[in-house]
């Protein structure tokens, strides 16, 4: 994929990253295969991003910044906009994990995430028009319920009855 003069080249690098990462894994990201996948002069990326840390932290950005456009529509059918970039929450899922003792990066997918006060914003929504007393206290649940579900559609297991799993949920904290 050639890049276009009028992209942003830090955005294009970190598409082609994710890309990369959800077709090959963590160990093929580096900057010459990148390089490759833009149709770069070699040594390109790394003008952009020095490290493969800094090709990381392009990734985690570039991850949220696609998220927060997916929260933009509301809480309606999220757990099916969300599942449309299935590879992304894919390399998501990877880079939690795989910067799992990482004390800057990690947080930045997880409690401290660009999309974080977003999504808790979204699930307070919910749980007030669903009549939960509290749902401050209990947003945060009902993110890792969905992350739960949004994890098993991208990884393929796919539960059928979603919707069930957080009516089920709802009427437990009533």
């Amino acid at each position: 994929m050639k890049v276009s003069p009028n992209t942003d080249r830090r955005e294009a690098i970190a598409d082609a990253a994710i890309t990369l990462v959800a077709a090959e894994g963590l160990r093929s990201l580096t900057h010459r295969a990148i390089d490759r996948a833009l149709e770069l002069p070699a040594g390109s990326t790394s003008y952009y991003a020095r490290t493969r840390r800094q090709l990381i932290e392009l990734m985690v950005h570039r991850l949220a910044n696609r998220t927060q456009a997916d929260m933009a529509a509301g809480p309606a059918s999220l757990l099916d906009r969300l599942a449309v970039r299935a590879a992304d929450h894919r390399v998501r899922y990877a880079l939690m994990v795989d910067l799992a003792g990482d004390p800057d990066l990690h947080p930045l997918l997880t409690t401290a995430s660009p999309v974080r006060a977003q999504f808790l914003a979204t699930a307070e929504a919910a749980l007030t028009q669903a009549g939960v007393a509290d749902p401050g206290r209990h947003a945060p649940g009902l993110i890792a319920l969905v992350d739960g579900l949004l994890f098993d559609r991208v990884a393929g297991s796919r539960v059928d009855n979603a919707d069930e799993v957080i009516e089920a949920y709802l009427r437990g904290i009533r």
